[in-house]
Formats: C-alpha cells, structure tokens, sequence
C-alpha cells in the first residue's frame, strides 16, 4: 500500500520518520512544500487550495491511497475536504494530539502551540473539550518565530531559547502541566523546551499519530519505498533528510 504524507516544509519529516520507523514495509511518499512554507499565516482559503494541491500531486502521481497530513495547520482546515475530493482515507495530527494531551495531562491545564492559523482555526481547543469528560483550563499561544528557527536549523542556537522563552514563559506561569506541540516543525525544538520547562508534559503529534493508523486498519504490505519530494530547497533539508528518513534509504527528489 502507498501512503502520502505531506506537510507545508521540512517540519512534517518529524512525522514521516515515525511512519517508517513502525511500518517499514509500507510504501510512503512525503511532499514538503518548501516553497510556501509557512501555512500558518496564510488565510483559510489558501491553506485548503495549498493543502488539496499537495493531497492531488500525491494521489496522482504517487498513487497514494491514504493520506497523513502532516501540518496541523493543514490539519485544522482540509481533512474532510481532501477526503470529500479524493476519496481516499485522511489522517490529520490534531485528534491524536488532542487524544495523547488528555491522557497525559494531570491537572486539566492544557497549553497547545502553533501557527497563528491553526490557534486561530481553534481546532485544539474545540477537540479538546469535545473529549474532556471534565473541564479543562486551555490556554493557546501563536509561536510564528519557530518555523523559521526550524527552516534555518538554528534549533540549538541562543535565538531559539529566546523565542521559546518568549512564547512559553506565560504559559508556564499559568501553570499547565501539559504542553501540545500543535506544528510538525516544533519537535525539533524540543531541546530546547525541556531545557527551560522539565516540568511540561511534552505531547507530540508525530509519535502518537501511529496509534491512530493501526486503528484505522492500514494496510501495511508494500515494498518500503520511501520518496521525499520538495518544492524548492531547504537549509535544513541536507541536515536533516537521512536523519529523519529512517528505514530503507530515502530518494530525495526536487520538483523545481
């Protein structure tokens, strides 16, 4: 079986190396669109036309026949519209967040980061209480600065602790205990938030979206082709394309 995961940049590989980490034999296509990266601050409009560009090159040309957005912005406007049009199964990365920050999470006091669209989208807020049989105390926070910080590999640098610094220095002291990373790009920054907040409960869509795929009865029988397609380059993809694609060795190829 062919899968198609695609994300608005590098962010999502978080996502496709944890795929083919668990299904090695599965066939799994990833489109970066490195060039129109970030979606988040982008209008409803254009991240469903951006997003069902993405979904049709991966149907079509790679004969995808499910798809894993791996963009929470994506996510919060166009599962069921890239379902509705392709008629292809759909995952997003918001419900197995929200899922994972419910199962984790203490005392109910939730933070959820992300693009300016996705906060704005309020796809989080509206799963999470949805799923809550108590109460919850959510606080969202737009972090726009991280995607360039992850686009530019300055992940480990002073600017990236300023900027988390920045955006999660209120939400610690709103005391949450449970932090949901709500963009593919912010693992990788996830150093650098453990090292300033130990005491967040990190959750991170990338690692709990797999559990949602084995209930969805994937078909996992492939030949474990593995094909990284971008839209224009990256400074971070040379870095970190044979970290992030695990398993069988990863053809990595340039549509510009």
């Amino acid at each position: 079986m062919a899968i198609g995961v695609f994300d608005s940049g590098i962010g999502g590989l978080t996502v496709f190396k944890s795929i083919a980490e668990h299904f090695p034999a599965l066939d799994i296509y990833y489109l970066g669109d490195t060039a129109r990266v970030p979606y988040g601050g982008k209008s409803r409009e254009t991240i469903i036309s951006y997003s069902l560009e993405c979904a049709e090159y991966l149907v079509t040309k790679c004969g995808a026949e499910a798809i894993v957005i791996a963009c929470n912005t994506a996510s919060s406007y166009a599962v069921d519209i890239i379902a509705d049009k392709f008629h292809v199964p759909v995952t997003g990365v918001v419900l197995p967040g929200a899922e994972q920050a419910l199962r984790v999470s203490k005392k109910g006091k939730i933070g959820v980061i992300g693009t300016r669209a996705t906060i704005r989208s309020g796809s989080y807020r509206a799963a999470l209480e949805t799923m809550s049989e108590i109460e919850l105390d959510i606080y969202e926070n737009a972090c726009p600065l991280f995607v360039p910080i992850v686009e530019e590999m300055l992940t480990e640098s002073p600017m990236a602790e300023l900027a988390v610094k920045m955006y999660l220095d209120e939400l610690s002291r709103k005391g949450i205990d449970t932090l949901v990373l709500g963009c593919t790009h912010y693992p990788l920054l996830k150093n650098a938030i453990t090292k300033i907040y130990p005491q967040f409960n990190i959750v991170d869509s990338s690692e709990v979206i797999i559990e949602h795929l084995i209930r969805s009865g994937l078909n996992t029988k492939g030949s474990g082709i593995r094909k990284l397609f971008f839209t224009d380059e990256s400074p971070a993809l040379d870095t970190l394309r044979n970290e992030l694609a695990s398993g069988a060795p990863a053809e990595i190829i340039s549509l510009t």
